[in-house]
Parts: structure tokens; sequence; C-alpha cells
């Protein structure tokens, strides 16, 4: 459940503050009320808000400054309301930093459309997954299909890759040999299917071919693929619990 996005609405008109405040309530957003610039601008400078709702005509600093000031401290993202619809203001507007512009009187419908709209403009784009991985001298590089050991590449079957990279992806922990099986398969977009119990056989020849192919580049290598007796494999750079 997401937290509700913050906002400062800094508007001198207090009856229509306080209904706009209880609209955006209404849907699920925290609202704090400022009734002129010289305030709205310190509560904003302070931090904290994921948006500011900023009206152009407020007493003791006009909408305008407020944002040139503010967005010489901050990136939080400012949306102006006004009655004045003159382009010039709009344009002064956006000029000095705001990322949104509506006129009054607005929808409220629209306003919290708008809301959103830039939050999602200034969320972070998520992070793409990790597509390398390293364990002791071992590195598997995803997108390359490269497997260096100690800084020495490896020659490894694409299936063999594959296999590397599941275990690579999930270091320290130990995969079955039927998991290692559907996760192949899903890494190459296929359906699950029914565990057939031969593929164990393939499972460890691959693997232990695998070994080999690191061990012969680094001998500290040939260890990190573990087996786990009556569970599956492991790929790990810790020391074995002693027995």
């Amino acid at each position: 459940m997401h937290a509700p996005a913050k906002v400062l609405l800094i508007e001198d008109d207090a009856r229509l503050a306080e209904r706009t405040a209880e609209y955006l309530q209404g849907h699920e957003m925290q609202v704090e009320i400022a009734g002129d610039g010289e305030l709205g601008l310190q509560r904003a400078q302070a931090g904290g808000f994921d948006v500011v709702l900023l009206d152009l005509m407020l007493p003791r600093l006009d909408g305008l400054e407020v944002c040139r000031r503010l967005r010489q401290r901050s990136a939080v993202p400012v949306i102006m309301l006004s009655a004045r619809s003159e382009e010039i203001d709009r344009v002064l507007g956006l000029e000095l930093g705001a990322d949104d512009y509506l006129p009054k009187p607005y929808s409220p419908r629209e306003l919290v459309a708008r809301i959103r709209a830039v939050l999602r403009r200034a969320a972070p784009a998520p992070a793409d997954p990790p597509q390398t991985r390293r364990c002791g001298p071992v590195v598997v590089d995803r997108v390359r299909r490269r497997v260096e050991v100690a800084g020495v590449a490896c020659e490894l079957t694409a299936h063999q890759f594959d296999l590397l990279w599941l275990l690579a992806e999930a270091t320290g922990e130990v995969l079955s040999r039927e998991q290692l099986h559907q996760r192949l398969r899903a890494l190459r977009s296929q359906p699950p299917a029914p565990y057939d119990p031969s593929v164990d056989r393939s499972i460890d020849v691959q693997l232990s071919k695998i070994r080999s192919t690191l061990g012969a580049a680094d001998p500290r290598a040939a260890g990190l693929i573990r087996t786990v007796r009556g569970v599956g494999y492991v790929l790990d750079d810790r020391p074995e619990d002693p027995a």
C-alpha cells in the first residue's frame, strides 16, 4: 500500500483552500495549507512534500517569486494555480521551473489527475535488475554472456552459461535440480513442465563440466559450486561448515 502523497497548498483564499484540501484528502493525499507566499516558501523549502500547489496571486510574495526562489533549492514538483489566464503568466511560470499550470476555476478531478501525473514523472525509474554477478574470482555477465575467472575469460556452452547464471543469480541459495530445470525453462521463456527425473543426470554432468572449466582457470573457483547432498547445488564463496 502506497503512502499518501504529501501536498503543500499555497493559497490565500481560505474557503477555496479548505475545499481543495478536503477533496484531495478524500483521494489519499495529506494536505498542508499556507496562506501567503512567504509562509508557503518557508514550508516548501523545509522539505517533506511530494508536490506544491502554488497560487499565482499571493500576499507578501507572489507565486512567480515563490517558484523562482524555491527552484534555487528544491526540485519538488510545482503546479501553478491562477485565475490570471494570460499566456505570459503560464510561460513565466513554466520558465521559472513550474511543472504544470492549471487555470482557475479548475475541476478538482482534473487537479487530482495533474497531481498524479507530475508525481509519476518525478518518481525515479525502477532500477534494472543487476546483470552481472560476482562470486569469489568468478564474474558472470549476463548481457555479454561472458564468464571470467580472475580476469580470464572462460568458454562455456550456452546451456552451461545459463546454469551458471541461475546459480550466480541466487548466490548462497541452495537450488534443487528441479528448481534449476524449471528456472532454465523460465529463462528461455518456456512454460513450466512436469519434472522428468532423468534431467538430474544431465544437470549433474553439466555442472561437473562447469566446475572443471572454472577450476582450470583458477583452482579456487572449482569449489565455488558445491553439492548439498540430498538437496541440490549452491554457488557460494564462503567456506564450508566443518563436518
